[in-house]
This record gives structure tokens, sequence and C-alpha cells, in this order.
């Protein structure tokens, strides 16, 4: 009874996130211009973070280290891994302290509430809802969701009645509606970028590739990517979605990683010294 009277607390806990003023909505296009998202590849180590501190940025997951060793507090610390705050518990915990804001995902956050409740008090910490993912009743199937936001104008999705995974493959522009995971964090600060009103999204250190791993991690004591068994089911098809339905004059995004393995005729791949003639151009 006990373990029942506190997963309902904490269900309770997580239901006042999504209630209280502290949701998206109120947050849709807030902002402007170029915002940098940074990802946690072998090229994050190498980007000057210093030289663009003026910027706008995300931290997601445990690329928040070269965020303190810069003296830099994000914009946005994002995370939607249970499985990485359960690991990587002082990450989590740091991101949260040391950005402006974090933004977790329902398991994410259940999981940093049940390990350090007492993190998050005092911090701008917002829940990040997947769409058709309710706190509260039961989830439409993939097909039925797909097909029930066809012609909302926030969301794009995927859809066939052959198969189930191309309905889980969407995109959205108001994160107040949920937002598509994609199996990789950046893919929903993308999402969030959009939200916020910013139009042109520079990644950082999203490689896309399981070796060498990521910059701040060494060794046996690395935890284990799924981005080899996830990139050609759910990010690959995301992209291609994003490329085709989103990208537009409007919003640009760019790719600081020559070495991705994401296609550039999805997502551009630029240099540095593109980076500064296109922010030059703003």
């Amino acid at each position: 009874m006990l373990e029942q009277i506190t997963q309902a607390a904490l269900r309770q806990r997580l239901q006042a996130f999504l209630d209280s003023d502290r949701h998206f909505a109120r947050m849709r296009g807030s902002h402007s211009g170029p915002v940098v998202i940074f990802a946690s590849g072998p090229s994050a180590g190498a980007f000057p973070l210093e030289r663009y501190r003026h910027l706008p940025m995300f931290a997601v997951n445990g690329s928040i280290v070269r965020f303190v060793e810069h003296d830099i507090h994000p914009l946005f610390y994002l995370c939607d891994d249970a499985g990485f705050v359960s690991a990587r518990l002082p990450l989590a915990v740091q991101g949260v302290a040391w950005a402006q804001q974090a933004a977790f995902g329902y398991d994410a956050l259940k999981t940093l509430l049940e390990m350090a409740p007492d993190s998050v008090e005092g911090q701008s910490v917002y829940l990040m809802q997947r769409v058709n993912r309710p706190l509260e009743g039961e989830p439409l199937s993939n097909r039925r969701y797909s097909w029930s936001v066809r012609n909302d104008p926030d969301i794009e999705c995927g859809f066939s009645l052959l198969r189930q995974k191309p309905n889980r493959i969407g995109f959205s522009r108001d994160m107040s509606k949920g937002y598509f995971g994609g199996r990789t964090i950046p893919y929903a600060g993308l999402q969030m970028a959009y939200h916020l009103g910013f139009d042109k999204v520079f990644l950082v250190g999203f490689d896309l590739n399981a070796h060498p791993g990521r910059f701040y991690e060494q060794g046996e004591q690395a935890l284990n990517s799924r981005l080899d068994d996830d990139y050609g089911g759910y990010i690959l098809p995301s992209f291609e979605l994003m490329a085709r339905r989103v990208i537009n004059p409007a919003f640009q995004v760019y790719n600081l990683s020559g070495e991705s393995r994401l296609p550039a005729t999805l997502v551009p791949k630029i240099g540095l010294d593109q980076l500064d003639e296109l922010l030059a151009s703003v």
C-alpha cells in the first residue's frame, strides 16, 4: 500500500508540472533568430563553444559538462531518457541546476523525482509530453492517432494502414500538443526550437555514430548506445519527414558535424566559416 501511495503522489506531482503555469503553451513564439542544439557526439568536443557563447543554446543529456566548463548557462537543458537519468544522475541534476530552464520527458522526470526530488525545487523545470501519451486515460492506437491529426497544422505525422512504425514518425510545431521522440533527444530539441520561434537551428555534435561514443565518456564506463538499432527505423525517417514537410525558408536546420551519419541532403552540413556567414546575415 505504501508503494501505491508513493506512486500516486508521484503521479499527482507530475500532473502538477503539466497543469502549472510553467507549461509550454505560453512560451510559443517567444524567441526568434538562431539557436544551437549541443549534442554529445565526439565532434562536440572540438566545437569552439566560447566563441559562440552569445547565442541561445540547448544542452542535452551529458553535453551540459561543456557548458559548465565554459561558465555558460544554456537557455534549456533537455532530457527524455530515464535510463540516462538513473545511470548519470549527477549530470541530470547538474543540467537542471545550471541551465536557465530544463525540460524532461515523462519517464525521465519521473525518475528524477524518484531519485533526486529536491533537484527541481526552485528551478524552472517543464514536463515534455510525448504525443498521444496522456497522463490520464488510454492513448489511441498509433494508426488512429496519426489519422486524427491529419488536418492539424501543428502536427506532421506519417500514416500507414499496413505498418505501425510510420505512424510513430512525426514533428510537432507546438510542444503543448506533445512531441515526437525520434529516438534521439536533439530531435525533441528541434521541435522545441520551432515551438519557441527560432528560425535557424545549428546542430553541434550530431554525429549519430555509436563509436567512438560520446565526447564526455571514456572506456568501460561509457553507457551503451542504441544509435545503430534506432537509426534506420526511427532517426532517419524522422529527419526525412522533417526535411520534406517542415524545413522551409522560415525554418532552417544546419549540421556542424562534417562526419555525421545524417545525409547532407536532409540537413546541410556546414563548417564554422559558413556558420559565421549565416549568423552575419541575421
